[in-house]
């Protein structure tokens, strides 16, 4: 078994509010499409910080974490950012990560988005109970 690697979309939420308010045209608002790896022992979206800045979302904060090599640290969480993986859409906060790092969706963005990790297949896909949108326990 593999990586499940799948393409996101990335934009700046704020250019995209500036956008519907009038004070932006559409192509100015600042946008990726990147690969990112579906990691299920992620709990949130982690981008590089080289795509933070491209997007230019801001930083609201920091997290501590622990590696994936168990060392522990702390890093900054940026906000505002939209995240689309095939037809499903979250607007959420990322970790920001070492430049150069994979970027990773988590397990926050996965169950917001009501998509399964198929680690045999290596795709993420909708729950076969909610083919067309998102359905979430509450």
């Amino acid at each position: 078994m593999g990586e499940i690697v799948v393409d996101v979309e990335l934009e700046n939420l704020s250019d995209r509010n500036l956008f519907e308010r009038g004070y932006l045209a559409e192509e100015e608002i600042r946008h990726v499409r990147i690969p990112a790896v579906a990691d299920t022992g992620a709990v949130m979206l982690a981008l590089p910080e080289d795509v933070v800045e491209r997007l230019g979302i801001d930083e609201v904060g920091t997290i501590n974490t622990t590696f994936a090599d168990g060392r522990r640290g702390e890093l900054p969480i940026a906000g505002g950012v939209g995240i689309q993986i095939g037809d499903r859409s979250m607007i959420g906060r990322c970790i920001v990560a070492p430049t150069g790092s994979d970027p990773l969706i988590g397990q926050v963005n996965m169950e917001e988005m009501d998509l399964i990790a198929d680690c045999t297949n290596q795709t993420l896909h909708p729950r076969p109970e909610s083919p067309e949108r998102p359905l979430l326990r509450l």
